[in-house]
């Protein structure tokens, strides 16, 4: 007769680690997709000038 009980299974976790890296592949890939919405948009193309005029600025060269 085998032991069925919680106790006398083994705990298996082989799948875990592929489960891990498939979120984080998918929360990469929206976050590189919301990333590029934005800055590819009217907002982005501030967003970038204004940066650029700062570090001029910073610089003494604006």
């Amino acid at each position: 007769m085998r032991d069925t009980s919680l106790r006398g299974r083994r705990l298996d976790d082989r799948g875990v680690t592929t489960a891990e890296y498939a979120v984080a592949t998918a929360a990469g890939a929206g976050f590189a997709g919301l990333l590029y919405k934005l800055l590819s948009g009217g907002f982005g193309d501030r967003l970038i000038k204004t940066l650029f005029d700062h570090v001029l600025n910073l610089l003494g060269l604006g």
